[in-house]
């Protein structure tokens, strides 16, 4: 279920990526726009960012073998990785060109009206692509796919930037152009270093967050017979939870009772959070007081 709206979603984006991408990009040499054409090339890169998000969460949607039986959810973190080094680079490589302009001094042309009317149409495509991804993301939990819907909203940001570099050329102040790409570049570099260490926090094993903790609390002392908790660890693994806990039970309880409220706790967890792949769980007794 996962992997096939993913990799819906995947589809749909590239479709309109690569028709939005030639739009800017022959807009942008017609109407004589360095901004937009930037934002063309940001676009393009898109295309090969949204391949990667569909090569990673296929493969980590790969069952638990012999030789990983703790499955593959690790993989989608990695192509998280790449794609957060990808829009890096696509920014730099906008800014140094921003630069290169600004400095040298050289004769910026003027763009035609059309480009701006080509930004605005970015605008709001690329922000529907980021609302649209970010919904499939938080519905399956995915860390690449969420990549993506920020690397659509950079490239959102992105247009905004050549809208404001195109108008201020438009009256009258070309050097809006570079200086606008260069803004397009810091934003686009911003989001690029947020999807690096969040991809690489899940791969370190960082622990939920206090919000995502205090939830895993409530559902073990929902269940009666639960007396304390002595210990609670979590960790990311990919887009997965594994949780490691200790609870106290009554020390007069039989075994199989005792058994039976531990499964009961793994069960409740389970449930309630569906991230929560694995849960191990050590009983501890506790002497009456």
């Amino acid at each position: 279920m996962e992997k096939k709206i993913a990799n819906r979603v995947s589809i749909v984006t590239i479709i309109i990526n690569i028709l939005l991408s030639l739009l800017k990009f022959f807009i942008g040499v017609w109407g004589r726009s360095q901004a937009l054409i930037s934002d063309a090339v940001h676009s393009a890169s898109d295309v090969a960012s949204t391949v990667a998000v569909m090569f990673g969460i296929n493969l980590s949607a790969k069952k638990s073998d012999s030789a990983h039986p703790y499955g593959h959810e690790r993989i989608e973190c990695i192509f998280s990785i790449i794609l957060a080094m990808l829009l890096f680079i696509t920014g730099i490589g906008i800014g140094i060109t921003a630069v290169k302009t600004i400095v040298s001094g050289a004769e910026i042309e003027i763009p035609s009206r059309i480009a701006l009317g080509a930004a605005v149409v970015s605008i709001a495509v690329k922000e529907w692509m980021y609302h649209y991804t970010k919904h499939a993301a938080h519905k399956i939990n995915s860390s690449a796919l969420l990549a993506d819907a920020w690397h659509h909203r950079s490239d959102a940001l992105s247009s905004v930037g050549s809208l404001i570099g195109i108008g201020g050329a438009l009256i009258g102040f070309p050097i809006c152009e570079p200086i606008a790409s260069f803004v397009i570049c810091i934003f686009i570099a911003k989001a690029a270093v947020d999807i690096f260490m969040d991809a690489v926090n899940r791969l370190v094993d960082r622990s939920c967050t206090d919000e995502e903790t205090e939830k895993i609390r409530e559902c073990i002392m929902e269940i009666e017979g639960v007396r304390r908790i002595d210990k609670l660890m979590t960790r990311r693994f990919g887009s997965k939870i594994y949780v490691d806990l200790e609870i106290a039970e009554d020390a007069q309880m039989s075994l199989l009772e005792a058994h039976k409220i531990a499964e009961r706790v793994h069960d409740n967890i389970e449930e309630k959070i569906p991230e929560v792949k694995h849960c191990m769980i050590h009983v501890n007794p506790m002497s009456a007081e």
